[in-house]
């Protein structure tokens, strides 16, 4: 029998788009991340998140980014480099009001030099957001 809180569980990790044979890393975890939704991520792919050292090719990058985390443009150049040519970035950030909430506008800034483009935005859990970032097409020059 499944459990309301895991059918939502699971749509948190369908909603980012997640399948069952995507291979996915996070970078920046914290002990302020939701666990949750981590969870829910690696009950999909049925294994374990890779962590911000491995060098596998990607199918998505979980960004969790707080305020005082750095310059998010070298982050996200950083996080372009394991993704596979259609892979995706989610740049996860504390919701307005949270500690280390960061400003739409400064992930809007740091996206086009990262050669990347914003799609589309997610509520993720009770306390954080979601930006799916894609690299730009190579077909607009």
């Amino acid at each position: 029998m499944v459990a309301a809180g895991d059918a939502e569980q699971n749509s948190v990790a369908e909603r980012l788009g997640i399948r069952p044979d995507m291979v996915v890393q996070e970078i920046g975890w914290d002990e302020d991340v939701d666990e949750d939704v981590r969870s829910a991520i690696e009950e999909l792919v049925e294994g374990e998140l890779l962590d911000e050292d491995a060098d596998e090719v990607v199918d998505v990058v979980l960004l969790w980014w707080r305020e005082d985390d750095g310059d998010l443009g070298d982050a996200l150049l950083d996080a372009r480099v394991p993704i596979d040519e259609n892979g995706v970035i989610w740049v996860l950030t504390p919701k307005t009001g949270q500690p280390g909430h960061v400003e739409p506008s400064d992930i809007a800034e740091a996206v086009p030099a990262a050669g990347l483009s914003q799609t589309s935005n997610a509520s993720i859990g009770p306390q954080w957001s979601g930006t799916r970032l894609v690299p730009r097409s190579k077909s607009r020059r």
